[in-house]
């Protein structure tokens, strides 16, 4: 499903060299649930962009869903990021003018299918998180916990390959929290979901598949 070989990205601060990742390797198979802990800074966002298409590596190579991502063209990798990958963010990242169920139908109504077909899709998508009663709701009117089920919803309803989620709790309580990763994990069993999600919470590991801790741009042993 996903391969990354002797993958590195550096950032250049003025005259300074931040190597966010150093010659990582990995492989994620397909449905599986990986999580990657680590403090801030240690470059587990970083390695979640690359493997979404969202910024390119400084070198190395990154396969998803049998996709060579370099060798993609600007149209191309558009597509892959609209219809194969699937983004959950701490900050939600929801449109506050549009109700839950506008939200979740939008990345197919940007496929351009009809919109009656968009919200059939998403109010089953929000009955799967269990929101179907807060679907007219729009994000302020709902708890962190309700925005960021919704924002679940909305990056599958494409049967996306990959779910990839940066600190999906890290607005949340520790209540919350544990019933969101849960949901993850639901979605993980009942779908085959492959869920890549990085989080500095020692939580995680009670609910994937494997877990790998990162420091300083590389994997710890």
């Amino acid at each position: 499903m996903i391969e990354i070989a002797e993958v590195t990205k550096t950032y250049r601060r003025g005259p300074e060299e931040i190597h966010a990742l150093r010659l990582i390797n990995l492989s994620i198979a397909a449905g599986e649930f990986l999580a990657v802990r680590g403090k801030s800074g240690c470059g587990k966002s970083t390695l979640l962009h690359i493997i979404g298409g969202l910024e390119p590596p400084t070198s190395g190579r990154v396969v998803v869903d049998g996709r060579d991502l370099a060798r993609l063209s600007g149209q191309e990798l558009t597509q892959f990021r609209r219809d194969r990958v699937g983004v959950v963010f701490q900050s939600f990242n929801l449109l506050p003018l549009l109700t839950l169920e506008e939200n979740v139908a939008l990345p197919r109504v940007l496929q351009g299918i009809s919109y009656s077909r968009a919200r059939e899709e998403a109010i089953r998508w929000l009955q799967e998180v269990e929101l179907t009663p807060r679907r007219g709701h729009k994000p302020h009117q709902v708890s962190g916990g309700e925005m960021q089920r919704a924002a679940i919803a909305r990056a599958l309803i494409n049967r996306p390959a990959v779910l990839l989620a940066d600190e999906p709790t890290g607005n949340l309580d520790s209540v919350t929290a544990a019933q969101i990763l849960e949901l993850f994990a639901r979605l993980h069993r009942n779908w085959g979901q492959t869920v890549v999600l990085v989080s500095h919470a020692a939580e995680i590991t009670a609910y994937a598949d494997r877990v790998l801790s990162m420091q300083d741009g590389i994997f710890l042993p």
